[in-house]
């Protein structure tokens, strides 16, 4: 039985979202958020039981807002939907969070195999997570694209931003408001086949994503 929600950002998912949604566990009830997909995404999500909201906004920020507000229960985790993830790691994190041990729960990226996490994407990780943690003394070590918090919290919080600077300003926000924060490794595995990240798989894609990052933090 459901007990949290689990949103799903995806744009051009469909091969990943084959493998992945199969393997999400029975305590998540998921919603794909179709970001301006041109491929099967939303028919294959819908096929595999999948609730399928429609955000033509492009942008991560705008995909996870439209996937918080749809969202029910009072649990809410947020993976991204590129297979690059294991879903069963998100039960630690939404013990965490459901135990009162923390009030969001994220996952520290740990590469399973080389070049799974391209040089200028962990290069840009790390400078903006080292910005965080020496300014605002923020416990992460990365920008937690894995994680679980309570909706009506987050919902709270107020991030604003609705490109790829979403997961900083979430950061920024909660570490200043005093949010408990609970960090756990999680593997980061190759993505899919068939799928490309539109962040770090080019170096154009991380620097666009990097200046997003910087205008939260201006």
């Amino acid at each position: 039985m459901a007990v949290a929600d689990l949103v799903l950002p995806c744009r051009d998912e469909a091969p990943a979202l084959e493998a992945l949604l199969p393997l999400i566990p029975e305590e998540f009830s998921v919603i794909v958020v179709d970001n301006g997909s041109r491929d099967a995404t939303a028919e294959v999500a819908q096929r595999l039981g999948a609730q399928v909201v429609r955000e033509s906004v492009p942008g991560y920020g705008a995909a996870v807002h439209t996937g918080l507000m749809a969202a029910t229960h009072e649990y809410v985790a947020f993976m991204d939907g590129d297979g690059s993830f294991d879903p069963a790691e998100l039960l630690a994190l939404l013990d965490d969070v459901a135990s009162g041990r923390a009030d969001v729960a994220v996952g520290r990226r740990r590469p399973v195999a080389r070049g799974v996490w391209p040089w200028h994407a962990r290069m840009g990780n790390a400078l903006i997570v080292a910005w965080l943690r020496r300014r605002i003394a923020m416990d992460a070590h990365d920008i937690a694209p894995m994680r679980v918090a309570r909706r009506q919290a987050l919902i709270d919080l107020g991030v604003e931003d609705r490109r790829f600077g979403y997961p900083v300003e979430l950061l920024q926000k909660l570490t200043l408001a005093g949010w408990r924060v609970s960090e756990r490794d999680i593997g980061y595995h190759p993505r899919a086949e068939g799928t490309r990240s539109k962040v770090s798989g080019s170096v154009k894609g991380t620097v666009r994503t990097a200046r997003d990052f910087w205008r939260v933090l201006s």
